[in-house]
C-alpha cells in the first residue's frame, strides 16, 4: 500500500458514548479491540527523525506490517490535519526484518502500545479508537471535508483535535507527569489496561 494519509486525533472522555455514536452514524466495525505493539527504528544519529521520516514494525494481533512514512511534497493539507505519504506492507517474519534493520544500522528507538478498535465508513473513511497508556484517543482518516463532517456529527470540538504523533503526545505526558518512562508501553507507564 502506498499513498497519502490524512488524519486527525482527538481525546475520548466517554468510551461507551463514543462507541454508541460510531454505530448510530453507520460506521461498520472492521476490527474488534486488538492489542497492537509498535517499534520505531532509526540510526544512532536519528537521521530518519531529522528528515521527518518514520520506519516502523507493527504487530497487530497476528498480523505484522512494516511502514515507512514521510512528509508530503505538498506539505500538510492544512494546519488542522496531519498528512503523510505512507508505504506499508505485510511482513511474514518480523524478527528477520528487525535483524535486517539492525544490520543496516537501524535500531529500535521507541516502542508504543495500544488496544485498537477499527470502524470503516460507507464512503471509505476510517475511525479508530486507541486505548493507550496515556488515555483514550480516536483517529479519523480520510479526506479533510469528510473528517470535518464526522467531527461535527460526533459533536467533537475541533479545538480539542491534534495532529501530534503518539510519540509527541507521550513526551508531553512525560513532561506533565514527570514520568521516567522511556516508551509508551503499559508496563513502563505504570498503567494497566482495564477495558474490554
Amino acid at each position: 500500500m502506498h499513498g497519502a494519509e490524512i488524519e486527525l486525533k482527538f481525546p475520548v472522555t466517554d468510551e461507551r458514548r463514543f462507541r454508541s455514536s460510531a454505530s448510530e452514524l453507520g460506521f461498520r466495525l472492521e476490527t474488534e479491540r486488538t492489542f497492537e505493539s509498535n517499534t520505531l527504528y532509526d540510526t544512532p544519529e536519528r537521521t530518519l527523525r531529522a528528515g521527518k521520516q518514520l520506519l516502523r514494525l507493527r504487530q497487530y494481533g497476528t498480523r505484522n506490517t512494516v511502514t515507512h512514512k514521510r512528509q508530503s511534497t505538498n506539505g500538510d493539507a492544512g494546519a488542522r490535519y496531519k498528512t503523510r505519504i505512507e508505504t506499508e506492507s505485510v511482513v511474514e517474519d518480523a524478527e528477520a526484518l528487525a535483524e535486517i534493520f539492525n544490520q543496516l544500522g537501524y535500531a529500535p528507538v521507541f516502542r508504543y502500545e495500544k488496544y485498537r478498535t477499527e470502524w470503516v465508513a460507507e464512503g471509505g473513511g476510517h475511525l479508530v479508537l486507541d486505548e493507550t497508556p496515556i488515555g483514550l484517543w480516536a483517529e479519523l482518516e480520510g479526506e479533510p471535508a469528510w473528517i470535518d463532517a464526522v467531527l461535527q456529527q460526533l459533536g467533537i470540538d475541533p479545538e480539542t483535535c491534534s495532529t501530534l504523533s503518539y510519540g509527541a503526545l507521550f513526551n508531553a505526558w512525560k513532561e506533565a507527569t514527570d514520568s521516567p518512562a522511556e516508551n509508551l508501553t503499559f508496563a513502563e507507564a505504570g498503567v494497566l489496561a482495564t477495558h474490554g
